[in-house]
């Protein structure tokens, strides 16, 4: 397999243009972006990513949970594509680079090839995965975990947000539920460009992060139900405080985190208070409960212990208690192969770079179930990020989206 020659680089500077065009959709209030999935800024997104695709000269699918893959022609009409990409929506407070980064440092792999004319034995797929973020549908990577078959398509349709519309009808309703079956594609590789979302690389002042791991999930959502009174009138013990409940059990989340350190996290990060009103004793609470951990044994742990632990703090207090997994994947392992070529890029680039276990959970750690994946990281200020501060560099940008081009191309096998 050859390798592309240290001196091919991507154009930062038009990556960097497209970036900061993408962010023009879906503005924040404060610099960053609120570009939910299948909302109409969402929609919009995805309009002005499928005419850079065409104009690359790519040819554009899209799947029936709304995944775009955006397809450049390799010269072996039997060799399975090489994938790369990410996600296009983002938090409501969310930044420029969480996902587009991947998406759009893949079309410019593309833009790259066109302007030095390369070939590539394999095909490349530049890939747009629909709800990553799980925000408004929850899970998280809802689509490329039905595209693993980690979940049932209509039981994906079915998610609902907070005002009760559902998935599936919302994705006809903006206009991107395709006809392809999702999953039916088959590839050859898969490599995920992300922001890393910590301080790590920035701390160790290292250019590139190559991720071997990603840590495994648990999201278990609670309900606890008390008595609705008035603050004032009611006396303190007779009151049956939803409220109070779910700030004992996140001490619980905390200490359960804490009592198993090194390697796992662990945090209450979603709740609605009901009726949510400044003299009203919470009458219930609906929480989301995040554990995290690369150990598959500790994650486990943390979830059966919040298991028993909690509904004893809820009679206590004279709760009604229920619990729900509403998203879960395992620990994460990377292909040794795709993972070296990442760390060769790297190398051959001469960007310094180091081992990484991901933190956050991505597309590529469902895709690394049914295809060899691997993921490359850069820096972000600070580690911020699901934040509209969110930030990072050209030169970042640039640094990943190379190793990101290398790999890829490498992998792809450049002809003649």
């Amino acid at each position: 397999m050859t390798a592309p020659g240290e001196n091919l680089k991507i154009n930062g500077e038009r990556l960097w243009d497209s970036l900061m065009d993408m962010a023009k959709i879906g503005p924040g209030v404060a610099g960053g972006n609120n570009r939910q999935t299948l909302t109409d800024d969402d929609a919009e997104g995805r309009i002005l990513f499928q005419q850079w695709c065409e104009k690359a000269g790519m040819t554009m699918g899209v799947d029936q949970m709304g995944t775009m893959f955006a397809r450049r022609d390799g010269t072996d009409p039997d060799a399975l594509p090489v994938y790369v990409g990410s996600h296009l929506d983002t938090q409501p407070t969310g930044g420029k680079y969480d996902g587009v980064l991947g998406v759009l440092g893949g079309l410019e792999i593309i833009r790259t090839l066109n302007d030095l004319d390369i070939k590539t034995k394999h095909p490349i797929v530049v890939t747009n995965w629909t709800n990553e973020e799980g925000t408004r549908f929850a899970p998280a990577m809802l689509a490329s975990g039905v595209f693993a078959g980690m979940h049932d398509k209509e039981w994906a349709y079915d998610r609902v947000d907070a005002d009760g519309l559902k998935f599936g009808e919302e994705l006809g309703r903006v206009g991107w539920k395709g006809d392809e079956e999702v999953g039916a594609r088959k590839m050859h590789a898969f490599f995920e460009l992300h922001i890393e979302q910590g301080p790590i690389l920035e701390a160790e002042g290292k250019d590139i992060g190559v991720v071997t791991h990603g840590q495994g999930l648990w999201w278990l959502q609670v309900t606890l139900t008390g008595k609705e009174s008035h603050t004032g009138s009611t006396p303190m013990n007779m009151r049956v405080n939803a409220g109070l409940g779910m700030a004992r059990i996140t001490e619980l989340v905390h200490q359960i985190a804490m009592d198993n350190q090194p390697g796992a996290v662990g945090a209450i990060g979603h709740c609605d208070v009901y009726p949510n009103s400044r003299n009203v004793i919470p009458g219930k609470v609906v929480f989301t409960i995040d554990f995290r951990s690369p150990d598959q044994a500790k994650l486990d742990g943390m979830k059966a212990r919040l298991e028993a632990e909690a509904p004893k703090i809820a009679a206590d207090l004279g709760l009604g208690f229920e619990i729900e997994d509403v998203g879960h994947f395992d620990p994460v392992t990377f292909d040794d192969g795709c993972v070296a070529a990442v760390r060769n890029a790297a190398e051959r680039l001469g960007y310094s770079h180091m081992n990484l276990i991901s933190g956050a959970g991505h597309d590529a750690c469902w895709i690394n179930r049914v295809a060899p994946t691997a993921m490359i990281m850069c820096p972000c200020v600070d580690g911020l990020s699901h934040n509209e501060a969110e930030e990072i560099s050209l030169e970042w940008a640039a640094a990943g989206t190379n190793v990101l081009f290398h790999a890829v191309v490498e992998t792809a096998e450049i002809v003649g």
